[in-house]
């Protein structure tokens, strides 16, 4: 965005500024969150001074502390990078040639943490009944975890077998198949999402949030069934943006934490997450023929790129090769030494006599 589109500030405050424009660009809450949450502790690591005042010495500094005192990973050192470049940017309105001289991390190439169908199992058997049907979601659909939170009533579509997923990564919708032997638990939750909903609109309670200005183009669209949450939370909170008192879907952390803990239990020694899930889905599917094509749309993944990872799991140069150790010819074990007492064995007699 150029510098003379950019509409003026109305707040004071720098990190108030700094909310506005990137609400004004449409960031994700989390991404306003993140952002906010780096130049507080840029600022704070240079004792306070403002932005202004600083230039590629601080920026660079407050950079080097972080991998090196801190060890962050390089995709937190990027993110870290990427705020302070959008606060200099599209808050201050800075654009000096030292910008583009900042020497960005380099990506690390990671191979994703995929189960076998029976450690997906056996994980699924330990996770607490009243998370299954969410964690069997997961790996049914191919959800990310907050895709999964953030469904409402109307995407679901039994008559068809799909997910509408509204909004992932990137601001993306999809499509995604819906399991058919989950179909008969998806109907029981929602019968017990359809509860909650009515003891709230009994209570006249607050809708529940709305993308975008949808909120000002149908005043009551969140009070109604279709946009209810399918995994409505047990009591309200607070919007962070509005300020409104209202029922949100659960949160992520309660959810993020069963997955590792039932991987526990069923004596997975692989670093699990809530993500595992999504990448066993996808390396299953490659396992069973689907096209990689086909396995992008349900990832939602915008460059096929992204999903020929999984085929790095399934094509690896060590999967099925073996080993040149197993090709050695093996020697026959030498005899054991024979013991004392039977070196002593054929005298025994005599010795007694």
């Amino acid at each position: 965005m150029k510098p003379a589109t950019r509409p003026p500030l109305r707040s004071v405050r720098l990190l108030d500024q700094l909310r506005e424009r990137i609400r004004y660009c449409h960031y994700s809450l989390r991404t306003e969150q993140s952002y906010v949450h780096w130049v507080r502790r840029f600022i704070r690591h240079h004792g306070l001074r403002h932005p202004r005042e600083m230039g590629a010495a601080e920026v660079e500094a407050f950079l080097r502390h972080l991998a090196g005192a801190r060890s962050v990973s390089p995709s937190t050192h990027k993110q870290a990078l990427c705020a302070i470049l959008f606060l200099y940017r599209e808050v201050l309105g800075v654009e000096l040639p030292w910008m583009h001289e900042l020497v960005r991390p380099k990506a690390r190439v990671r191979v994703p943490v995929v189960l076998s169908r029976d450690e997906v199992a056996r994980l699924l058997s330990r996770v607490p009944a009243e998370f299954a049907l969410f964690a069997q979601l997961l790996y049914g659909s191919g959800l990310r975890l907050l895709e999964c939170l953030r469904l409402r009533i109307k995407d679901l579509d039994f008559d068809r077998g799909v997910l509408v997923v509204r909004e992932g990564k990137g601001g993306k919708d999809r499509v995604v198949m819906l399991p058919a032997s989950l179909r008969p638990a998806l109907r029981e939750q929602v019968a017990r999402a359809r509860a909650v909903w009515a003891r709230d609109r009994a209570a006249d309670r607050p809708g529940v949030a709305l993308p975008d200005a949808l909120a000002r183009k149908y005043p009551n669209a969140g009070k109604t069934w279709g946009w209810f949450w399918l995994w409505p939370s047990r009591e309200e909170s607070t919007d962070p943006r509005t300020g409104t008192r209202r029922r949100h879907h659960q949160h992520e952390d309660r959810l993020g934490r069963v997955i590792p803990q039932a991987a526990a239990a069923a004596g997975i020694a692989k670093r699990v997450t809530a993500h595992t899930l999504r990448h066993s889905f996808a390396t299953h599917l490659l396992e069973s023929g689907v096209d990689i094509r086909r396995v992008q749309e349900l990832l939602g993944h915008s460059d096929v790129s992204t999903t020929m990872i999984y085929t790095h799991v399934l094509r690896s140069a060590a999967c099925g090769l073996p080993s040149p150790l197993d090709a050695l010819p093996r020697e026959q074990p030498a005899p054991a030494a024979p013991r004392a007492e039977q070196l002593c064995a054929p005298y025994r007699p005599a010795l007694l006599n």
